[in-house]
């Protein structure tokens, strides 16, 4: 496998959602004798049971769980007063009757039931209300753009949320009650009269939410059981009515927005539009974080049916019984057990695969010779351990800008620090309690200044491509001439002794000379369409590309090594169309009705996390804080706007300003006033990048900024005419005033 797209990749590419966690924990419920029933066990003949206990450690008490035995004093196993006099009297296993009977409790102890502590239903509601609360301030912000809201719930037994009358009529549960009274009392609060405007809620209230369950022959839900045929069958009953109103549900016709399940529900159950999940129930081994986050992780849909993008909008919450760092630990340690990443590790290969730029412009991998050096570099300075382990010291440098690389790799250093910051970083799973709305300020936002600087950049722009197809045929296939070499498929063969002992098998290679390498018979490949292939991948002409394929007289090369010549001219010739794109392409200001409107700031949609992404209390910014993506450059960025007396006014540009590009849009980063001593106004709009070299930045990326600078200039009007240009720091910009 050459490249691999796993779940950390995905993440940080933004194509699922951004993950934070609302946790709610009980703090300083030691107050009582707490107990609660875990498990029973009876193996090797002794009969035992698992209970979670209050237990003194040093001068803390911590929740555990204790293995116990009938006849067990709960003080002495604990060390607390508050058990005196608790006592183990009886143990059953018997299957569907586990239970514990202790010696201060009227009636037996079932297996998930507590004594003591703080009131499960209670702290239930609480996670109810924090679930609604998120929805509704979810909804305020996405429902004007077209995006319905869903909200998933996990319980613990179906009987909690719909039981049966002796007629057989369904009756509703203690947590579709809880749920009904705390949508009203949500729905009666000021900051959400707009969605609740012409609204009964005596009906509204029922009619938003609804249970997926197991569905039995006589059409009654019950708790998911898969074990067993009847079982699939009822399971099956149910996962079939979700897929048949998977669609019903992304609409804004369907009052249907919170949804109530026993299960994660199977693989397929991803709905993109599910923004809240609240567990009602023990995480454990039936239930899993991967699971349940699963379930809402995928990009939003408009009712367009469009996909919606970008982090500012596609946050999934997830409500839960434990902290957030406990929620992220273990299921960075799901990721990993399931499927084989190991966070903050660098392998030898790790930077093989990494794309750099020759001295004659064409693109190659760094190779494994340069990675297992780049390796060894970053061990013998301690960054790393013998096992590849991440330092805190990489993490420092990095953080710092201090990390220094071999001479031999330096060209290539924004790429390889940009792939450690990977493997450094843990799991990010943010905290919902430091989720800050951001504001606007009005001082800034009807300033004339703003106003100036807004007007100079809030028009939207048409283009068009213009390209010579005669030159763009001769530029590819002079490229490809260039290109790196086709070589011949190899075997490799090595000789090696095979010692078998105690310790186990052990393979040590033999010298004996050399490494062997054997070219395979080019005729015994079978030679695929190239045509076909090329068609398929560059979506140019055949006609075209027989003029390609001729004029870069490397056919020879096709048949030595039909992938690899495919591979390398699909790269060439994808690379020679983006620059014939960007280097033809025209701008033109639609007019003057056709603008994004001033008001747009003042939309309930932005937010950011404290001590994560938020530069608070600023008073330059059109924000009241300003969100920033990278903590190096960006932080640092909006510190210098802020603290430069020069600059009077700016904005971290919002994820609805967008230049169309023949990539897909473009968004810039900074909009800024300038104006030194009294002098004339500048207006720039400044793209903030770790490095003003093309070369370092990913092709795409550099194609979007080159389009931005063309959008940009075909606004210009008159010499105070707005200026767009990349920048590392403010003195750059400062740099082009003087």
């Amino acid at each position: 496998m050459l490249y691999r797209l796993d779940a950390v990749d995905a993440y940080e590419h933004k194509l699922v959602k951004q993950i934070e966690v609302a946790a709610l924990q009980v703090e300083g419920g030691h107050n009582n004798a707490y107990i609660k029933l875990v498990s029973t066990s009876n193996k090797g003949g002794t009969i035992s049971a698992r209970l979670e206990l209050d237990v003194q450690q040093g001068k803390a008490v911590s929740r555990q769980l204790v293995t116990v035995e009938q006849g067990d004093d709960l003080a002495d196993l604990t060390g607390r007063a508050v058990y005196d006099n608790w006592r183990v009297d009886d143990i059953s296993c018997r299957a569907g009757d586990e239970h514990v009977e202790l010696s201060k409790h009227e009636h037996p102890l079932r297996v998930g039931e507590v004594v003591g502590g703080a009131d499960e239903d209670e702290i239930k509601r609480h996670m109810i209300r924090r679930t609604i609360r998120e929805h509704l301030e979810k909804e305020l912000r996405l429902r004007p753009q077209g995006i319905k809201v869903l909200s998933l719930f996990f319980i613990d037994a179906v009987a909690n949320y719909r039981t049966y009358d002796a007629d057989g009529q369904p009756q509703k549960g203690k947590f579709a009650t809880m749920f009904e009274a705390e949508y009203r009392k949500a729905a009666k609060d000021s900051r959400y009269n707009d969605l609740f405007k012409g609204v009964d809620l005596s009906a509204d209230a029922a009619e938003v939410h609804d249970g997926y369950f197991s569905i039995d022959k006589a059409g009654h839900v019950s708790d998911t059981a898969e074990n067993n045929e009847a079982g699939r069958q009822s399971a099956e009953r149910a996962y079939n009515l979700i897929m048949k109103d998977k669609e019903k549900l992304l609409s804004m016709d369907t009052k249907l927005k919170f949804i109530f399940s026993h299960s994660a529900l199977r693989e397929g159950w991803d709905n993109p539009n599910v923004f809240q999940i609240c567990v009602l129930r023990d995480i454990g081994t039936e239930l899993r974080r991967r699971q349940v986050i699963g379930r809402g992780l995928r990009l939003c849909v408009n009712q367009a049916g469009q996909r919606v993008r970008g982090f500012d909008v596609n946050t999934l919450t997830v409500v839960a019984r434990e902290s957030y760092e406990d929620f992220a630990r273990t299921l960075q340690h799901e990721i990993e057990e399931s499927t084989g990443i190991r966070f903050g590790i660098v392998e030898k290969h790790q930077f093989a695969n990494l794309p750099v730029v020759g001295a004659d412009g064409t693109t190659e991998a760094l190779g494994v010779q340069q990675s297992e050096s780049l390796w060894y570099h970053l061990r013998d300075t301690d960054l790393i351990d013998g096992h590849g382990k991440v330092q805190d010291k990489l993490r420092t440098a990095l953080k710092d800008g201090t990390l220094e690389l071999p001479e031999a790799v330096a060209p290539h250093a924004a790429a390889i620090k940009e792939l450690l910051r990977k493997l450094a970083g843990r799991l990010d799973v943010k905290n919902s309690d430091d989720r800050k709305p951001i504001k606007t300020r009005r001082a800034v936002l009807d300033s004339a200044e703003f106003q100036a600087l807004w007007d100079r950049i809030k028009h939207k722009t048409t283009y068009r491509v213009e390209f010579d197809n005669e030159k763009l045929i001769a530029d590819c296939a002079k490229k490809l001439q260039a290109a790196p070499d086709v070589t011949r498929t190899k075997l490799h063969m090595r000789k090696a002794d095979i010692a078998i002992g105690r310790g186990g098998v052990v393979a040590n290679a033999v010298a004996l000379n050399g490494e062997e390498h054997i070219n395979m018979n080019a005729e015994a490949v079978d030679l695929p369409d190239l045509l076909t292939e090329l068609q398929d991948k560059t979506q140019l002409t055949r006609r075209s590309l027989v003029r390609i394929l001729t004029g870069c007289r490397r056919l020879e090369d096709f048949k030595r090594n039909p992938q690899q010549f495919i591979e390398i001219a699909v790269t060439t010739i994808v690379l020679a169309k983006r620059h014939a794109l960007v280097d033809g392409i025209k701008y033109q200001r639609i007019g003057e009705d056709a603008y994004y409107a001033q008001e747009l700031f003042e939309q309930p949609e932005l937010a950011g996390y404290l001590k994560r992404n938020i530069l608070e209390n600023t008073k330059k910014s059109v924000y009241e804080d300003v969100v920033y993506d990278s903590a190096g450059v960006e932080k640092s960025f909006a510190e210098q706007l802020e603290s430069n007396v020069a600059v009077k006014v700016y904005a971290k540009l919002p994820s609805w300003f967008q230049v169309p590009t023949p990539l897909g849009t473009y968004n810039p980063d900074w909009a800024v006033l300038v104006q030194q001593d009294g002098g004339e106004r500048l207006y720039f709009v400044v793209e903030t990048k770790g490095t003003l070299f093309a070369d370092e930045l990913r092709k795409a990326e550099g194609a979007k900024i080159e389009c931005g600078k063309a959008h940009f200039a075909a606004l210009a009007q008159g010499h105070d005419a707005v200026r767009y240009m990349q920048a590392t720091k403010l003195e750059d910009v400062l740099a082009e005033v003087e």
